[in-house]
Formats: C-alpha cells, structure tokens, sequence
C-alpha cells in the first residue's frame, strides 16, 4: 500500500464543494461529470451534470469527492470514505478480500474504463472502502 485518500461524498453540490475547497487549499481541480462517463447514454438526462469523480491535487495532498452516493442514497454520516492505493496487485486483492469478510462488496477488484484496477466494498463495521492501482503501477 502506498498512499490513503479521503473521498467525500456530497448530494449534488460536489463542484461547489470542491470549488471552495480549492479556493481555501489551492492546488489544481478536475471534474468528470456522469456526461463524461461510459454510462452516460443509460444516466437519466437530470444526472448527467452530476459529479462523478473531483480530484483536488496540492502536492502530497490529494482530496476526491463524487456526486454519486450508490444504493443507500446520501445521509449525513455516510458521506466519507477512505481509498487506499496499491503499488502490488496481489495485495490490493488480499486486503479487499479481508476488508470484504462479513461486509458487502459493491464493485469487485477489477480493470476500470479508465485503465486502473478498482473496487469499493462496505466493511462489516459500515465504513466504506475504495481500492485503486493505478494502470502506471501494475
């Protein structure tokens, strides 16, 4: 494991969020919006300006927020979770397999539209959990 990221949650006002959050730590901005995404022809027309993915990059910071809340709908207290990003495949499956015992896997350990090894889960605990590899570190 190399690196743990926050990524924040928000119900719809993740670009503003994110705006003022780099007025207040500066660093560079960028924005896919679900327009962006491979789904966009099956998103509903009213998400499609929606956040998908905001990543603020500031040297060694590195703060991620989406739009996108998943099945549970956004609610105060499940509007954060935690990335954590591999240099070695073999031990990003292992911690999601362990992460994943007793909880509820939402998108398995597998290649991403964008080219990085990906997956998020629910420990048993209720936290969430995204797990990255990056495409540049396989």
């Amino acid at each position: 494991m190399i690196k743990i990221n926050p990524y924040l949650s928000f119900d719809g006002n993740c670009k503003e969020a994110m705006t003022y959050y780099q007025h207040c730590l500066g660093g560079k901005l960028s924005f896919m919006t679900m327009a962006d995404g491979p789904m966009a022809e099956e998103t509903p027309h009213e998400q499609l300006t929606q956040i998908m993915h905001a990543e603020l990059r500031n040297g060694e910071l590195v703060l991620m927020a989406t739009d996108m809340q998943g099945p549970d709908g956004h609610r105060p207290g499940n509007d954060m979770g935690i990335q954590l990003i591999f240099d070695d495949e073999a031990e990003i499956h292992q911690c999601f397999d362990r992460l994943a015992e007793g909880g509820e896997i939402f998108e398995p350990v597998r290649k991403q539209f964008w080219g990085d090894i990906f997956g998020v889960l629910r420990d048993k605990f209720g936290k969430k959990w995204q797990v990255l590899l990056p495409s540049n570190q396989k």
